[in-house]
């Protein structure tokens, strides 16, 4: 059996190398028809368009993307073309969730913002937003969450937090953060759903927070809302048109990092193990045994912050003295750990 796997994704080589000895590791943004035309298994992330101009008249007959979103594969083509696929979903939930918590604890640590008592507001309440919500619960936050997937999904059933919708969240919140997955079309499409109507109806001068998609909140409007005085601040990850993304944008956003929220070595592992199970049960393979995230050095120090286990205005800062190595901090990011809550 031959699979082709991209290069950055960690700790998921030996366990391969015990289910086969031809494992080929490739940069996942170049990874052509060519590379994959005799391979029976293909395992990605997210720089790899895996569609018909990939996949046709290959052997492939899995997929497997070590990520929670997906729409870099092509569903339609490969239901169409026989071919079994499978994302991670909420394998790094923990990872950022983690990343929202120690950036409002920024906010608070060099803005003043006063996290206990202030309204957040979370947009999409899945495996990411559900953490986000424990993280501000602990915080002291008040919560207000919309979710019209899930409510929608279940309208004769309790939600299992305050629902509110978008204008209430709009008018009443202090912070707003983003955890809804891209869609561009129907009732609930979340393309631009932060867009210059939106920066305009807001009410309370709010700090935005984005680790979603970057398509979700229009950077252009969003530039214009904090020149503007609008939001008072942001946290932004992800962004439009990466690598090559907004660079006003960056140097005017308190924290700026180039699409590592969720990376943890923790949130790795976790992707790792579900892409080896799901392998081995589409090829009836004997399991290899689970992969662990590795130690905290040996001289770490646990002061009892979470600030001790990850800070991103070091990823910030990084990011913001040369905005053309987006891909290149991406690629190479020192995975950090998580600090767990019981």
């Amino acid at each position: 059996m031959k699979i082709v796997v991209d290069d950055k994704i960690p700790y998921i080589r030996e366990k391969l190398a015990q289910l086969t000895s031809d494992v080929v590791y490739l940069r996942g943004a170049e990874i052509t028809a060519n590379d994959v035309k005799d391979a029976d298994a293909l395992i990605v992330r997210t720089r790899t368009h895996c569609d018909e101009q990939l996949l046709s008249g290959s052997k492939v007959q899995f997929v497997a993307t070590a990520t929670i979103g997906f729409d870099h594969i092509d569903t339609d083509y490969l239901k169409q073309a026989g071919i079994a696929w499978t994302n991670c979903p909420g394998c790094n939930s923990g990872s950022v969730a983690q990343y929202v918590e120690c950036s409002l604890l920024q906010l608070q640590q060099e803005k003043g913002f006063r996290l206990e008592g202030a309204n957040i507001g979370i947009v999409g309440c899945g495996h990411v937003g559900s953490k986000v919500k424990l993280v501000a619960e602990r915080l002291g936050m008040h919560v207000l969450v919309c979710d019209p997937l899930l409510e929608r999904a279940n309208p004769h059933h309790p939600s299992p937090f305050t629902y509110a919708p978008l204008d209430i969240i709009e008018r009443a919140c202090d912070v707003i953060t983003f955890h809804v997955p891209l869609t561009h079309e129907g009732q609930y499409a979340t393309f631009h759903m932060a867009d210059e109507d939106f920066f305009h109806r807001l009410l309370r001068v709010p700090y935005i927070i984005n680790t979603s998609r970057g398509e979700v909140v229009d950077n252009v409007a969003l530039l214009s809302a904090l020149q503007e005085g609008r939001v008072k601040d942001a946290v932004i990850d992800v962004w439009e048109n990466e690598p090559k993304i907004n660079e006003t944008l960056l140097q005017h956003v308190f924290i700026g990092t180039p699409h590592i929220a969720g990376y943890s070595a923790d949130g790795k592992v976790n992707a790792d193990n579900m892409v080896i199970d799901a392998l081995c049960r589409h090829f009836q393979l004997p399991h290899p045994g689970k992969i662990v995230p590795p130690e905290l050095p040996a001289d770490f120090q646990d002061t009892g912050s979470p600030l001790d286990f990850y800070n991103p205005m070091d990823d910030s800062q990084q990011l913001k003295k040369d905005a053309s190595k987006f891909e290149t901090l991406r690629n190479n990011y020192p995975l950090r750990r998580e600090k767990l809550h019981s």
